[in-house]
């Protein structure tokens, strides 16, 4: 069963927020770097970390360095992680492991892939909200996450782009077309996209989907519920067509890297990702970044629903150092090693509702603001369902939809003729 609980924005920022991430290659099959933190027990905590990109991974490394635990982290690039880690997780995985909330944790948990840590929750629940409680906890009502910091997903622009050519913020689907069209004409290449790893074009499929069908409906059609062959879902990728020719050429040959490079570098305009595209901006330009809610497309749904995905960190299912895995979380799941890590990567928002958010950037600020306005939260498409219907299924389509959006009918037909496949398996 998809986990796809309906966060609401008092539950969820009463106790702090929400933050998500990718997965894993066999540990055999990639060389360890040596141990970030030489302090604590003699017994070393081995961790597996998809913080690949230098900015998360220096921040992991200087929050770790100081936990007093003997840690050793394997680092393996965030798409290798996730593409592999149910391999990963049956062989020799490490103690600790970089992770998703949600479904994406339930999943592997209930696979008996991952320890329990309800006695860890017991010491340290207090500092999360029910909402995040409720996002690191199994369908067996244990918990099994704990969560470190979430980001918003939402549209990005460079504020003196808009100043200098006088463009004003997209409230609707209409205005937001007209503004891309707008840039185009006036010599920028319009969207940014860097699809290249296949998951970053999830996030506009998405926010099309609960803009135009509602939350509920996008969960159910992540959980197999409903048919992609539905005209909802027709309609979702008839609307995403009449921006494609919108977007910079090449979206699929491009990292996410290099379309923030491109916003950074003024070539375009817009661009549909995570608070973590800032790790791509520096100085002036990261205090010229700024960001929207995807605009309106029905008046029924508003702007309720955020992509708001938590990470976070569990333990595999038999860790060599169980007491020292455990204290690393309790370690993790605290204040001052969210607020530690925020200081070098300030793209998040830290999950504990003690951390000090008195350093906060702009965009922290309003990441807070905009998520405790949210109705729902939702923790992307390759998270809120099953991670074979994800990889194998949504990747391929969607790169297939933007390199030929004509044949809707057939797109989705294909994806839902696979979708029964694995949905009945």
């Amino acid at each position: 069963m998809v986990y796809s609980p309906a966060l609401s924005r008092r539950t969820l920022l009463r106790g702090a927020a929400l933050g998500a991430g990718a997965f894993a290659v066999p540990a055999a099959l990639v060389a360890c770097e040596k141990p970030t933190s030489t302090g604590g027990g003699a017994n070393e905590v081995t961790f597996g970390s998809n913080y690949s990109d230098a900015v998360p991974k220096q921040a992991l490394a200087d929050v770790l360095a100081a936990s007093g635990v003997n840690v050793k982290v394997n680092t393996v690039d965030h798409n290798t992680f996730q593409e592999n880690l149910t391999r990963y997780l049956q062989t020799t995985p490490d103690d600790v492991f970089t992770w998703f909330a949600g479904y994406r944790m339930q999943y592997f948990a209930a696979q008996g892939l991952s320890m329990d840590i309800s006695d860890v929750w017991s010491e340290i629940g207090g500092n999360f909200s029910p909402a995040l409680r409720a996002a690191s906890t199994g369908a067996d009502g244990k918990q099994y996450f704990v969560p470190f910091y979430y980001y918003p997903w939402a549209v990005f622009y460079r504020k003196s782009v808009f100043a200098e050519k006088g463009y004003s913020v997209p409230k609707t689907w209409d205005e937001y077309k007209a503004l891309a069209a707008k840039m185009k004409s006036d010599g920028l290449e319009g969207i940014s996209l860097g699809n290249k790893d296949g998951w970053p074009a999830m996030g506009t499929f998405d926010y099309i989907n609960m803009r135009l069908n509602g939350y509920d409906f996008h969960i159910s059609l992540m959980a197999g519920k409903e048919s992609w062959e539905d005209a909802k879902v027709k309609q979702v990728f008839s609307l995403w067509r009449e921006i494609v020719p919108l977007y910079q050429a090449g979206a699929n040959g491009r990292t996410w890297q290099e379309g923030a490079q491109s916003l950074a570098q003024k070539k375009t305009g817009l661009y549909v990702l995570g608070m973590f595209v800032g790790q791509q901006f520096q100085g002036a330009d990261y205090e010229d970044l700024d960001y929207f809610p995807f605009p309106v497309i029905t008046e029924a749904n508003g702007q309720d629903a955020i992509e708001a995905p938590i990470d976070g960190f569990m333990l595999s299912k038999s860790p060599k150092n169980v007491a020292g895995s455990k204290q690393l979380l309790k370690y993790l799941g605290g204040a001052e090693a969210q607020v530690k890590y925020l200081k070098s990567d300030p793209n998040n928002v830290a999950t504990n509702n003690k951390a000090d958010t008195s350093g906060y950037n702009a965009l922290q600020k309003k990441a807070i603001e905009m998520v405790s306005s949210a109705k729902h939260i939702s923790q992307f498409l390759d998270r809120d369902t099953v991670p074979a219907f994800a990889s194998t299924v949504m990747i391929p389509s969607l790169q297939s939809f933007l390199n030929n959006p004509a044949d809707v009918d057939g797109l989705c037909k294909k994806i839902e003729e696979q979708k029964k496949t694995i949905f009945t398996t």
